[in-house]
């Protein structure tokens, strides 16, 4: 999926419409658990309610990037913002895996000091409603998290089931206490908070491997190798590298084509084959195409030939040294297996009884073979 413009636009309206309403639920989730559980002298459902005011700040940083990684391409971020996403993603497993660690030091604490609960009625309904809202809002966001394949959503939508499954932690604890168990919400709340770190462990080795460039599927990868290799005028692929921005793929390829190829021939077969990538790899959106002559992973670049100026340079005073440079029209080089050999381009009027084509020939290869660095030559004829 290549998102357009107006794509991009409703998927931020989209990200931000729902982690608003998140920020909301979670607000008004903090003040009822804590306030209920000074009442109710609940240890869990005060930590629950921490956990809530953590999902506000997360809730906030997810706004933050989904505004910032809309914004278009500029001179600082000539590739655009979409790993603004990714950066916050990470950011906010490092605060799942805090809330998760201080989930399980908390339950580890009230283990040695199991409190007495009041207002069970009370207690309970605070616990029943955030559950129900917080897997409510864990739905919500998934569906607009894999409509827009947006990471960082994905990730605030764990965050709420974290907190869902906290709070059924909470639920167990306070029915368990009323019921003559005091250490059961702590042992299950040791085994919530380990589920959060796990989360926040994916989310932060899958953001991570994309801050460093990681390669996409190798599957894929070998799939749109093989799908290129199958163009026209495309010999062989190599040099193929991915890596995710955001919720898009980049690449660039380095593909091997007839060396003797004009110019806007090879710029077509590149476009084929930006064609072909975005074809193979739906959320391909950049692809960057060098068209080889030769297979540069094999061949060593030609660093001591010299380029195409001081080369002509070279053979224009080769030539006016041999009194052989007037009849010719154009030169054209090819730089190949570590030489550079010249196509010479002459009117068919400088053909001559006295100045035959093999005259011709066998003259420019004379003047051609002194020099260094320079290999084959070839002679064409055509109207002016």
């Amino acid at each position: 999926m290549i998102f357009t413009t107006l794509d991009l636009a409703k998927r931020t309206q989209a990200s931000q419409k729902v982690t608003f309403v998140g920020a909301v639920v979670d607000f008004l989730l903090a003040v009822f658990k804590i306030i209920v559980g000074f009442i109710g002298n609940s240890g869990a459902l005060i930590a629950d309610g921490i956990h809530s005011c953590s999902d506000l700040l997360s809730d906030g940083l997810v706004l933050y990037a989904t505004k910032h990684s809309a914004l278009d391409a500029d001179e600082e971020h000539p590739y655009g913002h979409k790993r603004f996403e990714t950066v916050a993603t990470l950011g906010l497993a490092v605060i799942l895996a805090i809330v998760g660690s201080g989930v399980i030091f908390d339950a580890m604490a009230r283990l040695a000091n199991p409190a007495s609960l009041s207002h069970s009625a009370l207690l309970l309904s605070i616990a029943a409603l955030s559950i129900f809202s917080k897997e409510a809002l864990y739905w919500y966001t998934l569906k607009v998290a894999n409509a827009y394949k947006s990471d960082l959503l994905k990730a605030n939508a764990w965050h709420h089931r974290s907190d869902a499954l906290s709070s059924i932690v909470v639920l167990i604890g306070i029915f368990g206490s009323l019921n003559g168990y005091p250490y059961l919400d702590n042992i299950a709340a040791i085994v919530v908070g380990l589920m959060v770190i796990y989360i926040a462990w994916e989310l932060g080795l899958d953001a991570t491997k994309e801050l460093v460039d990681t390669s996409i599927d190798a599957q894929q990868v070998a799939q749109l190798k093989h799908a290129l290799g199958q163009i026209s005028g495309v010999n062989s692929v190599h040099s193929l590298r991915t890596r995710k921005i955001g919720h898009t793929i980049s690449c660039d390829v380095h593909v091997q084509v007839d060396p003797f190829l004009s110019v806007s021939e090879g710029h077509i077969i590149s476009v084929s084959v930006e064609r072909v990538a975005k074809k193979c790899l739906k959320d391909l959106s950049d692809v960057t195409v060098h068209i080889d002559v030769e297979n540069d992973e094999i061949n060593m670049p030609y660093e001591a030939l010299p380029e195409r100026a001081q080369a002509l340079g070279i053979l224009t005073k080769a030539l006016f040294n041999n009194e052989c440079d007037g009849e010719i029209s154009r030169i054209q080089l090819h730089y190949l297996g570590g030489k550079i050999h010249v196509d010479f381009y002459l009117p068919l009027k400088c053909l001559q009884p006295d100045n035959s084509a093999d005259k011709i020939l066998v003259k420019l290869q004379e003047t051609v073979s002194k020099l260094k660095g320079f290999g084959k030559i070839k002679v064409y004829f055509s109207q002016d």
